[in-house]
């Protein structure tokens, strides 16, 4: 059973203003940055098991990309899997729905930050 999740959303908004909110809301979620490669709009970033004050129970690890595929239209791809405290990808024993979770926060938190 496959614990990645990922997502796929498209904006009608610059690239640079959607990479912004997706920063934010990586804050907002208390996540710590991995890499960051701000010229390719691109970064990966660790949730720790509690999040604003909720215990999920499993670290998540996401992969952000954003791109412009046209003049004022952006496509934000999202991995997301739950990792070890090592860092390592969890390929069984995670706890369901985590990386889901997290997921569908850290887009509503991207979302509320376009408005």
């Amino acid at each position: 059973m496959p614990y990645t999740v990922n997502e796929n959303k498209q904006y009608d908004q610059p690239a640079e203003a959607v990479y912004q909110a997706a920063l934010g809301a990586v804050g907002g979620l208390e996540g710590k940055f991995l890499k960051q490669d701000d010229a390719g709009k691109q970064f990966s970033v660790r949730f720790h098991k509690t999040i604003l004050g909720k215990t999920l129970g499993d670290r998540t690890e996401f992969r952000v990309k954003v791109s412009q595929p046209a003049e004022g239209q952006s496509d934000v791809e999202i991995e997301g899997f739950p990792v070890d405290a090592v860092g390592r990808k969890l390929m069984f024993g995670a706890r369901k729905g985590v990386a889901g979770t997290v997921m569908s926060w850290f887009v509503a938190h991207l979302e509320h930050r376009l408005k």
